[in-house]
């Protein structure tokens, strides 16, 4: 099965961690992806660019697509980054995060993916995932 996993901060998710503390959490994190793309469970990841350079795309209405600036002011967390995983279950894509690092600063929502999404009329899938 397949997992998006979100890794979710408040805005102050950062408060007197220092430069060099950020540097070393960094280190820690990169060093997580590569311990689970060692496993083979890893098949994307990455953080995203800060909150400011976001663009949403709003309910289509009328034909017309409306696009603004984000994140909405309501937003007490922001995505900071993303990663696709493979796991057997559940709980194993649980397991897989306990050791790191990041999570003490974030809250990690974890999703499965629908695993067979056809269109209604022809019968045919999604394109699948290209992993790199």
């Amino acid at each position: 099965m397949k997992f998006l996993c979100l890794f979710n901060f408040a805005p102050n998710a950062f408060d007197g961690v220092t430069p060099q503390e950020m540097r070393r959490l960094d280190d820690a994190t990169i060093e997580h992806d590569h311990k689970l793309r060692r496993s083979g469970h890893l098949l994307l990841a990455s953080p995203l660019e800060d909150v400011a350079t976001e663009r949403v795309i709003d309910r289509r209405r009328h034909l017309k697509v409306a696009q603004t600036d984000g994140p909405f002011a309501e937003a007490k967390e922001v995505i900071g980054g993303v990663v696709l995983i493979e796991a057997k279950d559940m709980d194993e894509a649980l397991a897989l995060f306990a050791d790191d690092p990041i999570a003490a600063y974030c809250r990690i929502q974890i999703r499965p993916l629908k695993e067979d999404h056809r269109h209604s009329e022809t019968g045919e899938s999604r394109p699948e995932f290209r992993r790199p």
